[in-house]
C-alpha cells in the first residue's frame, strides 16, 4: 500500500476526497499520476469494489502506466475488475456488447485514416466531384469535427458562404450509409455512437452509471466536446467524477480540444472541489520563474503558479544566431560543453520546435560532427501500405463485408483480377444490391466475366474461407499468419514491385514484425481471436514492434528532435527552444489566421517545463526564404521573460561567414524546399 504522509498536503487532500466532484489543477512535473494511483487505492482501502473505479486516459502508452502502478500499489488482485483504458478502447468495449441496437452486427470493423480516405474518394468520384484525392481529406476532417461535436449527417448543414460544407453535407450521409452497410465504424463513430446509445437508451445509461460510480480523467484540458458529453452522461447519477488537467497546457485544439470544458467545470458540474497541484518535482527555480512568468498572461486560465524546493539553478541561455544554420551550430556547441561539464549522455538532450521542417538544419548538423540523434514523428507502423496489405486480408477474414479492405487486396497480389474486371463487379453489385462478397461467390453470374478471371475470383474466395476456419483456431493463430504469408508471397510481392533492394528488405522486415505484435498480443491475452488482435492493432497504433516508435526511440543513448506537440509529458535535464521568433513561435497562423496567441504562448510554456535543469533559447535574425534572406523578429515571449533570468550569448555576427561552399549552396537549397512545403 501507500503512504498518505509520503503525499504532499495538496495531494492527500486530493487522494482523501472520496464523493463529489473533484477538479485537480495540476501543473507541469506536479506528480499527477502518482496522484491518480494514490487516489485508486485510496478509493479501494475504502472499500470501494475495483469494478466500479474507471479511469481514463488519452494514451495507450499512459493506461499501462497507470494500471501498471496500480497493481504495484494495490496488488494485482485487488485492481482486478478496473477499467483503466482509453476514451477509445472503453467505448470499443461498450459497443462490442450494444451496438447492435444500433443496426450493427457485433463483428464490426473499425476504419483506420487510410480506409476512411479511400473511402471518401470512391463516393467524391461517385458523384463526379473534380481532384476527390485532394479534397477527400479536407471532406474527411469536416465529418470528423462534425462528429466530434455530435453533429449527426441528418443535422448537418451546410453553409452558404462556405462551398466545401455542401460537397460534405452531400457526403457526410452517403460515407454514414456506407459504412453501415460494410458494417464498420470509423475512431469518431466508437465515441458519437456511444454517446448516442447512453442518450437514446435509459437502461443502458442506468446499467453504466452504476458500473462506474468513481471515475477518474487524465488531461482532461485536451477533452473534446464529444467525451465532455460522455463523461457528463456517465456521472449523471453520483457526481463522483475526478478531473486532472491543466489548461496552461492545453495545445490541441487542432484536434478538436476544448479548453473550455476545464475552464468551466465548476459551472458544469456544481459543488466541485478545486485543488491545485503547484509544487513541481522536475525543474529547477529558474526555468519555473521563466514558464510562470509566459503563461500569466494569458488571461483565460485558471490562476496557479509552479513551485519549486530545490534550488534556483543555472540562468536560461538565450542566443540571438545569424541564421538557421548558425542556430543549428550554437545547439551543437552547447551540447559538446555541457556533456562533458555535466557528464551527461547524448540521450540527455532534447531540441524542441514549432514546425517540423525546422528540424533539417539540426539533422545535418548533428550529422556532420557524428552526434547520434532520433527523430521523433514520422510514419507509424501500422499507417505503412505493406503492413496495411495483410491487416486488410485480416480484416476481410473476420468481416469479409468491409468493402474498402476488399478492394484493396482483390488483386493483391496480382492474380489475375484486372480494373475492368473489378470495376464489372462492382457494376454489378451495386445494379444488384448485392455486397461484393456475394458476388464474388457467383461471379459467373457477372456479364463478360471470362473464365480466367472467374477462376481467380473463386480462388481468391475460396482462400479467405479456408483462412476464416484456420483462424477460429486460438492457439493456433501465429501459425496461421506465417501460413498466409508464405500462401501470397507478399515478399514476393514486394521485391518484384521496389527498385530499390534495402528499400525492399526493409519493408519485408516490417510485415514479419507484424508476427511479432501477434506474438506480444498473444503472450498479453487469456482467450486471444482474430478479432481480438485486429481490435488491438486499430486501438494502439502506438505499440508498433521495433525501434520506430516513440517509446523506443527515447531509449537510445540519442538526442532528441521533436516539435513542441510531440514533446508534452516527456522532461529532459537541457532542452533547446529554438526558432523564438516571430512567424515560429507564435506561428504565423495564430497571428494572421486564427488571432489564437494563447495557445502558442501554452505551446512555450509546455517547451519551458520539458527541462529539468538546464534550459536554452535560440533565435535567429534572418532566415533564408525562396533563396533570399529574410529578416526575422524575437518572438514577443521572450520580452515575458524577466531579464534577470537571462544569460544572452552572442551567435555569428553578420558578415563574419565565409564565402558559402557548394554544401553550403546545397543546404540552402534543401532549406528553401523546406520553407516552400511549409508555405
Amino acid at each position: 500500500m501507500f503512504d498518505l504522509n509520503s503525499l504532499n498536503p495538496q495531494q492527500r487532500k486530493a487522494v482523501t476526497h472520496k464523493k463529489g466532484p473533484l477538479l485537480l489543477l495540476a501543473g507541469a512535473g506536479s506528480g499527477k499520476t502518482r496522484v491518480i494511483t494514490c487516489r485508486i487505492a485510496q478509493l479501494r482501502q475504502q472499500g470501494v469494489p475495483a469494478e466500479q473505479i474507471l479511469a481514463v486516459t488519452f494514451t495507450n502508452k499512459a493506461a499501462r502506466e497507470m494500471a501498471a502502478r496500480v497493481q504495484e500499489v494495490v496488488g494485482r488482485k485487488a485492481a482486478k475488475g478496473m477499467v483503466i483504458a482509453t476514451f477509445h478502447s472503453l467505448c470499443v468495449g461498450i459497443l462490442k456488447v450494444h451496438i447492435d441496437r444500433l443496426g450493427f452486427k457485433k463483428n464490426f470493423s473499425i476504419y483506420a485514416a487510410a480506409d476512411q480516405q479511400r473511402l471518401i474518394r470512391d463516393l467524391l468520384r461517385g458523384i463526379g466531384a473534380e481532384n476527390s484525392s485532394k479534397a477527400a481529406d479536407q471532406v474527411l476532417w469536416r465529418i470528423s469535427s462534425a462528429k466530434n461535436h455530435l453533429i449527426f449527417p441528418d443535422n448537418y448543414q451546410p453553409n452558404d458562404r462556405d462551398p466545401l460544407s455542401s460537397l460534405v453535407a452531400t457526403i457526410y450521409p452517403r460515407y454514414q450509409k456506407s459504412l453501415k452497410a460494410f458494417n464498420a465504424v470509423d475512431f469518431d463513430d466508437l465515441l458519437m455512437f456511444t454517446v448516442q446509445l447512453l442518450e437514446q437508451h435509459v437502461d443502458l445509461h442506468k446499467h453504466y452509471c452504476e458500473r462506474f460510480q468513481y471515475q477518474m480523467v487524465d488531461e482532461y484540458q485536451d477533452t473534446n466536446p464529444v467525451q465532455y458529453r460522455l463523461l457528463k452522461l456517465l456521472a449523471s447519477t453520483h457526481g463522483n467524477l475526478c478531473v486532472v488537467g491543466d489548461d496552461d497546457q492545453s495545445i490541441y485544439a487542432f484536434r478538436g480540444a476544448d479548453i473550455a470544458n476545464i475552464l468551466d467545470f465548476e459551472h458544469d458540474f456544481p459543488g466541485t472541489k478545486v485543488i491545485k497541484l503547484e509544487q513541481n518535482y522536475r525543474s529547477s527555480g529558474n526555468i519555473l520563474a521563466a514558464a510562470n512568468a509566459v503563461i500569466k498572461n494569458n488571461q483565460k486560465r485558471k490562476e496557479k503558479a509552479l513551485w519549486t524546493d530545490r534550488d534556483a539553478g543555472s540562468r536560461i541561455g538565450y542566443f540571438l544566431c545569424q541564421d538557421g544554420e548558425d542556430e543549428a551550430r550554437q545547439v551543437m556547441e552547447q551540447i559538446h560543453t555541457e556533456k562533458y561539464r555535466g557528464q551527461l549522455n547524448y540521450g540527455d538532450f532534447a531540441i524542441l520546435y514549432r514546425t517540423n521542417s525546422q528540424s533539417r538544419a539540426f539533422e545535418e548538423q548533428l550529422r556532420y560532427e557524428n552526434i547520434p540523434y532520433v527523430l521523433i514523428g514520422g510514419q507509424q507502423f501500422f499507417d505503412r501500405k505493406e503492413i496495411k496489405d495483410v491487416v486488410a486480408y485480416l480484416k476481410i477474414i473476420q468481416n469479409p463485408a468491409d468493402e474498402v479492405n476488399l478492394l484493396r487486396i482483390l488483386n493483391y497480389p496480382k492474380r489475375g483480377i484486372g480494373e475492368g474486371s473489378i470495376d464489372r463487379i462492382i457494376r454489378y453489385s451495386a445494379d444488384k444490391n448485392r455486397s461484393l462478397w456475394k458476388v464474388l461467390q457467383q461471379v459467373d453470374q457477372v456479364a463478360e466475366m471470362n473464365d480466367r478471371t472467374a477462376a481467380a475470383c473463386g480462388s481468391f474466395v475460396d482462400l479467405i474461407k479456408h483462412y476464416q476456419k484456420r483462424f477460429k483456431q486460438p492457439l493456433w493463430l501465429l501459425e496461421t499468419l506465417q501460413e498466409l504469408f508464405t500462401e501470397l508471397k507478399l515478399a514476393k510481392e514486394i521485391y518484384r514491385q521496389e527498385k530499390d533492394p534495402q528499400v525492399a528488405q526493409r519493408r519485408v522486415q516490417n510485415q514479419e514484425e507484424l508476427l511479432n505484435s501477434m506474438s506480444i498480443y498473444l503472450e498479453r491475452t487469456p482467450q486471444p481471436t482474430l478479432a481480438g488482435f485486429l481490435e488491438r492493432i486499430s486501438l494502439f497504433d502506438d505499440d508498433a514492434p521495433g525501434k520506430n516508435d516513440k517509446e523506443s526511440k527515447l531509449a537510445l543513448d540519442a538526442v532528441t528532435l521533436m516539435s513542441l506537440h510531440s514533446s508534452k509529458g516527456l522532461e529532459f535535464p537541457v532542452v533547446f527552444l529554438t526558432g523564438l521568433e516571430e512567424g515560429f513561435l507564435p506561428h504565423k497562423k495564430s497571428i494572421y489566421e486564427t488571432f489564437d496567441i494563447d495557445e502558442e504562448r501554452r505551446l512555450c510554456y509546455v517547451g519551458i517545463t520539458r527541462a529539468q535543469k538546464q534550459l536554452f533559447l535560440l533565435g535567429a535574425r534572418q532566415r533564408r526564404k525562396y533563396g533570399k534572406l529574410e529578416q526575422r523578429e524575437p518572438s514577443r515571449f521572450l520580452s515575458e521573460i524577466p531579464e534577470g533570468l537571462l544569460h544572452e550569448f552572442e551567435g555569428e555576427q553578420p558578415g563574419n561567414n565565409a564565402p558559402e561552399d557548394e554544401a553550403a549552396s546545397a543546404s540552402h537549397f534543401f532549406d528553401n524546399i523546406n520553407q516552400m512545403f511549409e508555405d
